[in-house]
């Protein structure tokens, strides 16, 4: 790791327009993620800015929804009675991620601009065009067992985001409030905010430079109500999911009025499925029709030598979740 000074601000304008004097510099919450990045020599900051003291806390119901602030810690957010009760899917996701001492550190803005988890990337003895651009992408006839099979490019294959919590954010169409050195804020849907590789894998979100996540807001809905994130994993505890799903469905006189359909583990970036959606959205609930939409949401995958196992898993892992919530 470089050596690196440290600043703590006290107010988001002094923060922000930090980031945006050094392009080198880095905003820092938990660190959970950041600093692992830093040991490895992947990222180098000369300059960590902490945000722990600003007011980008709270969890409350507004007339928008439910509004989480981006400091909030994952572990609150998911033991907190507002989100279990009307987000279980979010509540699910925050509470089967990494660990408990993890989830106690770790912040709600941070958690969704978690990196790869691809080997290549995390080690710089490889080329990585994600980390260095134009150098290949050593995955796509490497070790690709848990990369990507949907969204993928010929300039990389990486699962860009590894986590839990976005992928239920994307399937219930969460709302990011982001905010930059003027003082100005913008709200993005999550289903805009994360980028596909193509050819310029290291650009990863919209965020930019001088940008923090200020809040995240999950409107309230019947689908979102009811709804589930089921992860599967080679282990029970602090593993990242070869496959997930995060399912919503509002039924009304037993036809499926609204669906939301996201996986996990299985893209380049929380896969949301208007394709599975479609085929559920109308139909009475069965597990012919989870099977198709499973059918339809996996259609586009393009696995590699060692990945291919994860079309089934995910349509498996679909159908269960989405009977689940069905029962």
């Amino acid at each position: 790791m470089n050596n690196f000074s440290y600043i703590q601000a006290d107010k988001a304008k002094e923060a922000t327009t930090a980031k945006r004097d050094d392009k080198s510099a880095a905003f820092i919450a938990g660190g959970t993620t950041l600093l692992d990045l830093m040991k490895l020599n992947v990222e180098n900051h000369d300059q960590l800015i902490d945000v722990n003291m600003l007011p980008f806390r709270g969890i409350e119901m507004t007339k928008n929804g439910l509004r989480i602030g981006a400091l909030e810690r994952m572990s609150d957010v998911g033991e907190h009675p507002l989100v279990v009760q009307n987000f279980p899917a979010v509540s699910q996701s925050l509470l089967l991620a990494a660990s408990a001492q993890l989830r106690n550190m770790a912040s709600i803005g941070g958690n969704v601009l978690q990196r790869t988890r691809c080997g290549y990337f995390r080690d710089t003895a490889f080329p990585c065009n994600k980390r260095e651009p134009g150098t290949g992408c050593p995955a796509i006839e490497g070790d690709n067992r848990n990369l990507a099979i949907l969204g993928t490019s010929d300039a990389c294959i990486a699962t860009s985001y590894p986590g839990d919590l976005s992928v239920a954010l994307v399937a219930l169409d969460a709302v990011l409030t982001l905010e930059n050195a003027k003082g100005k804020q913008r709200e993005v849907p999550i289903t805009k905010f994360y980028l596909l590789p193509g050819s310029t894998p290291q650009k990863e979100t919209v965020l930019e430079d001088d940008e923090l996540i200020v809040a995240v807001t999950i409107p309230q809905t019947a689908a979102a109500q009811k709804s589930m994130y089921l992860k599967v994993r080679e282990r029970t505890s602090y593993a990242y999911a070869l496959a997930s799903a995060a399912v919503g469905l509002e039924v009304q006189g037993g036809v499926i009025r609204a669906a939301k359909v996201a996986l996990g583990g299985v893209g380049a970036q929380p896969w949301r499925s208007p394709e599975a959606e479609k085929m559920l959205v109308g139909k009475a609930p069965s597990e012919a029709v989870f099977r198709a939409a499973a059918e339809a949401a996996l259609r586009g995958a393009k696995p590699r030598e060692h990945n291919a196992f994860k079309v089934e898993m995910a349509q498996n892992t679909l159908v269960r979740a989405l009977s689940e919530v069905a029962a």
